[in-house]
């Protein structure tokens, strides 16, 4: 290196003047040129045991707001009812929906009328045209024309007919599963609009199940599958260990916090749990099959980035690299380092490198 060359020359000529010799200048340059205790870079992975913030939702929930503008008519659950699949939950009133629903078949039923009538005079100008000359072609299509027409017509009123009777029942508010009512914000008398999305009418959410949702971070996510065991606890009920299976990865990972979402199905029958709780995920990590890894204190962590420094040929090499598992003593590496390679142990920026 050019310092060393540099210091070497000044201690030779120095030594020159002063009548020294050339054993002391090399003792005193052996001295002033640092040493560095070096690792080796091994192939393996680092096991460890991460911990990681989660939270548990319900398995299914739901917002019941009206799909029709209406009264709340009457109300059969509150907060903590247990309902049924299909359970009637409350009715609502639109005496305007059911006029309509009748005019509605009125006019269907009017429709079918004159279709019926041109059904039937358009089958006697049927038979009547056999007779040559009893019947103008003109006459048959125009009745064959009106034909058509009026069974479009009767069809189009039949559809609004129908329409009407599904507005009709949707004033019957029913539970889509089985679960717990969360949150009730209606009273009966209360107008509600269909439009509105400010509040809903009740929340349901099925507790016999949870969600608990976690993040796990990119470098680590490649190790767990589908079905692995993993240890949460809750802050409810501390020192309290539960298990649970990976039950769903959703195969992406988040752009802006780089990690990816996955979710474990977690039994709740005896409900000692709740949606919204928060948890502390504990997940054994085996490490990468493609990993090397190094001494934590050969890693350098600066402004530009990660780095260790490879010893090459005599050289300081500045090598960037990206990490994975980590333990108090060692960390996973990825970058342009092979295994058997020599690191600095004990490695910091001021260290220069080529």
């Amino acid at each position: 290196m050019k310092y060393v060359l540099l210091i070497y020359c000044l201690y030779f000529f120095s030594a020159c003047s002063s009548g020294g010799n050339k054993k002391s200048v090399d003792a005193d340059i052996k001295n002033l040129v640092p040493s560095y205790t070096l690792a080796p870079v091994e192939k393996s992975g680092v096991a460890t045991l991460i911990k990681l913030p989660a939270q548990l939702s319900a398995y299914l929930e739901v917002s019941i707001f009206p799909k029709v503008n209406g009264y709340v008519k009457q109300i059969y659950v509150d907060i903590g009812s247990e309902v049924k699949t299909g359970q009637l939950l409350m009715l609502l009133e639109a005496p305007e929906s059911g006029q309509a629903t009748l005019q509605a078949r009125e006019k269907y039923e009017q429709a079918r009328a004159g279709y019926l009538i041109d059904k039937e005079n358009y089958a006697r100008l049927s038979e009547a045209s056999v007779t040559a000359g009893a019947v103008s072609p003109l006459d048959l299509s125009s009745a064959r024309s009106r034909m058509q027409a009026d069974s479009a017509l009767a069809n189009a009123e039949k559809t609004n007919w129908q329409m009407q009777q599904t507005l009709q029942d949707y004033l019957r508010v029913t539970a889509p599963f089985g679960g717990v009512i969360t949150e009730r914000n209606v009273s009966p008398g209360v107008l509600v609009n269909a439009e509105s999305k400010d509040r809903p009418m009740l929340e349901l959410k099925e507790i016999n199940r949870l969600r608990l949702k976690v993040d796990v971070p990119e470098a680590m996510a490649g190790s767990f599958k589908t079905k692995d065991t993993i240890s949460f606890f809750t802050s409810a009920f501390p020192g309290k260990r539960m298990i649970g299976k990976i039950s769903r990865q959703s195969m992406n990972v988040n752009a802006q916090y780089r990690t990816e979402r996955m979710e474990i199905d977690v039994d709740n029958k005896d409900r000692i749990l709740q949606p919204g709780m928060y948890a502390d995920v504990v997940l054994y990590s085996s490490g990468s099959n493609n990993a090397l890894s190094v001494p934590r204190s050969a890693l350098v962590i600066s402004t530009v980035g990660k780095y260790v420094i490879a010893v090459r040929n005599g050289r300081n090499i500045k090598i960037n690299v990206l990490t994975g598992n980590e333990t108090k003593d060692r960390i996973e590496i990825f970058g342009p380092i092979e295994a058997g390679e020599k690191v600095i142990l004990n490695a910091n920026d001021e260290i220069p490198t080529y």
